[in-house]
Formats: C-alpha cells, sequence, structure tokens
C-alpha cells in the first residue's frame, strides 16, 4: 500500500467515523425531544397514555420506595456527568464530540425509566373545582414549559443538546469558546429554564400526593443543581459571572439578587 492510499483510507476512516457520531448525536436528540413532550404530558396528564397518576397500584410504602429511588437516579445521573471532573474521565472512553450527546441519551432514559416505573399516590391533595380556574392553572403550567423551551434557545439550544457538537465535527469545525451571554429572561432572573420546570410541576388544577412528591423532590433537586451550575459558572467566567450573580435574582424575576 502506497503513503497516498494509507492517507486516503485513514481520512476515509475519519470521514466515516464523523458521520456515524452525527447520526448518533442526531439519534439521542430525537429520544429527548420524544422523552420531553412526553414528561409534559405525564406531568398535565394531557395527552399521554401514563400519566403521574396512571400506572399499576402499589401501597403507599412500596410507592414511595419505587419513586423516591427513581428520581435520584435521574439527579444523580443528570448532576454528576455534567461535572467538569467527571467529564474529564469520561472522554477518555467517549470520543468528545459525542461526550453531550451521550449525557443527553442517558439522561432521557433515565426518565423513560421514571415514567414506565413510576408508582401512583392518587390521593388528592388539592382540586381545583371551577372548570376555568382549573383551565387558567393548566395554562400556567404549559405556560412554565413555554419558558424552559425558549430558555434553551436564548442560550444555545442545540449545543445543550449535543446537536452543535456533533455537526461541527462532521464539518470538521472547532466548538467555539464559551461566550457568556444574558439574553431577554436572563437580563431578569439567572436560572429561566429552572423557574420554567418550577412552574410547570407545581401549577396543578389536581395535587395528588404523587404528583406532590415528584414536585418536591424535583425543586430539591433544581436547588442542588443551581448551587452545582453557578459553582462551575464562577470557575469558567470569574468575575463576570459574579457581578451577574450579585445584580440579577436567581428564581424570582426582578427580586433583589440572592
Amino acid at each position: 500500500m502506497t503513503q497516498f492510499q494509507s492517507v486516503s483510507q485513514d481520512a476515509a476512516t475519519g470521514r466515516f467515523s464523523k458521520v456515524l457520531a452525527f447520526l448518533y448525536g442526531l439519534t439521542a436528540y430525537a429520544v429527548f425531544f420524544i422523552t420531553i413532550l412526553y414528561a409534559i404530558g405525564f406531568v398535565t396528564g394531557l395527552v399521554v397514555p401514563k400519566d403521574i397518576d396512571m400506572g399499576e397500584p402499589a401501597s403507599l410504602g412500596e410507592a414511595l420506595v419505587i419513586n423516591l429511588a427513581l428520581m435520584p437516579l435521574f439527579a444523580v445521573q443528570h448532576s454528576v456527568m455534567a461535572r467538569k471532573p467527571f467529564k474529564a474521565r469520561w472522554t477518555q472512553i467517549v470520543p468528545k464530540p459525542v461526550e453531550r450527546s451521550t449525557y443527553v441519551l442517558l439522561s432521557s432514559l433515565c426518565l423513560v425509566l421514571l415514567f414506565w416505573q413510576w408508582r401512583p399516590m392518587p390521593a388528592i391533595v388539592w382540586h381545583v373545582d371551577d372548570p376555568n380556574l382549573a383551565a387558567a392553572v393548566t395554562a400556567i403550567s404549559l405556560l412554565g414549559w413555554v419558558i424552559v423551551f425558549t430558555s434553551t434557545f436564548l442560550i444555545n439550544h442545540f449545543e445543550l443538546f449535543g446537536l452543535h457538537q456533533v455537526t461541527a465535527n462532521l464539518a470538521g469545525r472547532d466548538m467555539p469558546a464559551p461566550r457568556f451571554r444574558t439574553p431577554l429572561y436572563y437580563r431578569f432572573v439567572r436560572h429561566p429554564l429552572y423557574l420554567g420546570f418550577i412552574i410547570a410541576f407545581w401549577a396543578a388544577p389536581t395535587m395528588t400526593k404523587g404528583h406532590l412528591l415528584f414536585a418536591a423532590v424535583t425543586t430539591a433537586y433544581i436547588f442542588v443543581g443551581i448551587a452545582l451550575e453557578e459553582r462551575d459558572l464562577t470557575e469558567l467566567f470569574g468575575d463576570e459571572y459574579r457581578q451577574y450573580k450579585a445584580r440579577v435574582s436567581m428564581l424570582i424575576p426582578w427580586r433583589k439578587s440572592n
């Protein structure tokens, strides 16, 4: 084999690897997108075949044990894999261009497991009888999901969910350096994406014990996630982020910074 043939073969192999990485990233994104749409229905009780108050009957104790095992599984995976030290080790096994896609895929699969194995706890904590008021509360929940989605696009939706990385790899481009920006919502609240989740989870016209458990545990995880994320952002952007943190509220818009 000539040197030219060897170089050509290596180039073809590299190109094939990039195409595979792109298809993998596309698949991971598709799984995420279907999962997050299902999550909306799971929490609001709209459209999906199994929502948060449906499923295999279980005693209160069994439901608590199973549900409290499922939620930390997602939380630990979601938090640990997002940390810089873990990424440094992880990318020695998983190629860097697909690291984010793998994270997104595993997060989605953890959610799928939660939807599948979730045990309902149907006892009602509160219920809105008035149909117009109930519809308004559901609309507020859906507004929370709108805030979630628009928040991701305001920063970089496709980078956040791995598509930007595999597309840049396919095109042979390096990823741009992280840049600190505060578009729209981010001028009034540091974590609009998390705020959207809190609104979506708590605005329920019928709040069962199962839904309350889900909302309470996920809200607690959100505060842990914020602490970890802000530590990483401070390390990455330094004084720029410290000044932003001192100026802008964490979750409540226009409130004095906390």
